[in-house]
């Protein structure tokens, strides 16, 4: 192939890192623009998320599109319960102090890690995609699957983006946001909040996890690189911010498709992190992020 195609593939490669990546970062985002929490197991709720995928769709018998469904439905919740379970015995317990729940979440990333050690091994474990169909492109083929990730990470960004700005649920999660006493001062079950906000940051990852394991496997330390990636994100774009989230992962996404295709993936984590510190230095708040006062 010559440079338009090799682009081209680049660039439909990058768009799905994009799609899981916005979903990914978007979780970690939400928990700390509300709760003001830094995550740090918000990887192996990523990696979790995957592992029950495998889990879940191997147990059930059948077309590879029955277990694919129900993992994608039954993994979340399950990811869901944990990340409740967690705020309400950890994070509540230490009243979301900044510098503790870091310590806290680091204690969770290796306990969750070392438990799929334990329960799921220590080896990568495909999942069969749902379908296998191949859209002709005037190249080459291209996974029909892939463009469907793409697809459904939009919907699902779409759906939080309205869950947020027009609801009641999404006007509560703001409100404890900007202003913790006055929204509890007004009734607001501010705990509950948190937890739900917890939860649903990791069923994000959980879900994000699900859509790419088909492309890629399952594996107990895969939690690593989305972490780090969406930490990226979530700087370049803004704290809280569901616009810089998702144009960040864009960003980062097709630049690190289209350098790893021409040059190397390390050259691509090299000019991510050069980024970061520039977005740091000139705009701490992030590209679409709200300055402090």
């Amino acid at each position: 192939m010559h440079f338009g195609p090799h682009l081209l593939l680049a660039a439909l490669e990058g768009l799905v890192t994009s799609a899981v990546l916005a979903l990914t970062a978007l979780g970690l985002s939400l928990v700390f623009g509300v709760m003001r929490v830094v995550n740090v197991a918000h990887g192996e709720f990523f990696m979790l998320g995957a592992v029950l995928a495998w889990a879940i769709s191997t147990a059930i018998a059948g077309h590879p599109a029955i277990g694919f469904v129900a993992a994608l439905v039954i993994a979340p919740l399950l990811v869901g319960l944990v990340a409740f379970l967690a705020e309400w015995l950890v994070l509540r317990r230490l009243n979301y102090n900044p510098e503790s729940t870091i310590v806290a979440t680091i204690g969770m990333l290796y306990i969750i890690q070392q438990l799929a050690l334990t329960f799921y091994g220590p080896e990568a474990r495909p999942v069969e995609p749902p379908f296998s169909y191949r859209i002709l492109l005037p190249w080459f083929g291209y996974s029909g699957y892939k463009l469907s990730v793409v697809a459904a990470s939009a919907v699902l960004l779409v759906i939080t983006w309205l869950v947020l700005t027009r609801t009641r649920i999404g006007l509560i999660m703001r409100a404890t946001q900007y202003d913790r006493e006055t929204a509890q001062a007004f009734g607001i079950p501010v705990e509950r909040v948190y937890a739900g906000v917890f939860a649903v940051g990791a069923m994000l990852a959980a879900i994000a996890a699900v859509l790419i394991v088909p492309i890629s496997q399952a594996h107990y330390l895969m939690g690593q690189d989305p972490l780090l990636l969406s930490f990226i994100v979530v700087i370049i774009g803004g704290l809280g911010s569901l616009r810089g989230t998702v144009v960040a992962a864009i960003l980062i996404g097709l630049s690190d498709g289209i350098i790893s295709m021409f040059f190397s993936p390390t050259l691509a984590k090299i000019i991510a992190t050069l980024v970061v510190a520039m977005v740091l230095v000139f705009r701490p708040q992030g590209l679409f992020g709200a300055t402090s006062r």
